[in-house]
């Protein structure tokens, strides 16, 4: 049975669906030898895919599930040309390969999962699920009500407006406030730059919550696998959107 080409990455457990494409798109993919297209379908029982001179094969190992409370300073990937400390590190450990669900930036901290199961990861990164991603902003000065509804309106980000986000105040300290984002399409570093757009400072952004799944008492650094019930949780999700 044929599949697209982007497709079969993330059942493999390689590439999410659209780094796939971009991969492809780059020239980096080849279908028995030829350059593969945007669009291509193969058959996994016949044809060999390669990537960057490896062959893809379909992956037979267990889904691995792992939460990480990312502190800053690490880049969310697997590697860095620039020397620059990674999330690996901190997940040397784990001898199964697995890959970032999304990213944090740099300077961000707090909740990032990590997978090998492609179709999971494709799902989690789609700009229309609808699992709410949840932040702890800790922004400069003391913020009015309406300084606050004013970060959650609409901004246009690479020309796409994006949706309204939910802020609401934590707390306030004597210089400064915190503010709960909950946003469902986690567009590139979208939270800095709605509260750019309104001129307000950002001293720390931390992701707490992934829908239902919290950071909890992990600490900064360390890692833990998924309960049962948290990756049931995401699949059945998955399952929904995909109905």
């Amino acid at each position: 049975m044929e599949i697209r080409l982007q497709k079969y990455f993330t059942d493999c457990g390689v590439l999410s669906r659209r780094t796939a494409e971009a991969e492809i798109a780059a020239g980096r993919v080849r279908v028995n030898g030829e350059v593969a297209q945007i669009g291509t379908k193969i058959d996994p029982a016949t044809d060999t895919v390669t990537y960057k001179g490896k062959v893809v094969e379909p992956k037979t190992e267990r889904g691995i599930y792992v939460m990480l409370n990312k502190p800053r300073g690490y880049v969310t990937t697997l590697s860095d040309d620039r020397g620059r400390k990674c999330i690996t590190e901190l997940i040397a450990d784990i001898e199964e390969r697995i890959y970032p669900v999304g990213r944090l930036d740099m300077d961000s901290d707090g909740l990032l999962l990590l997978t090998n199961d492609g179709e999971l990861t494709n799902f989690l990164t789609h700009p229309k699920h609808e699992i709410p991603k949840i932040y702890h902003v800790k922004v400069k000065g003391k913020l009015t009500p309406e300084q606050i509804r004013e970060i959650g309106r609409p901004i246009e980000i690479d020309g796409m407006t994006t949706k309204p986000v939910r802020v609401t105040l934590v707390s306030t300290d004597r210089d400064n406030s915190t503010l709960e984002m909950v946003l469902y399409e986690g567009r590139n570093r979208q939270i800095r730059r709605m509260c750019e757009a309104r001129d307000v400072e950002i001293l720390r952004l931390c992701r707490v919550a992934i829908g239902n799944i919290t950071l909890g008492n992990l600490t900064p650094g360390k890692w833990r696998y998924l309960s049962h019930a948290q990756v049931e949780y995401l699949k059945n999700e998955m399952r929904k959107f995909n109905k």
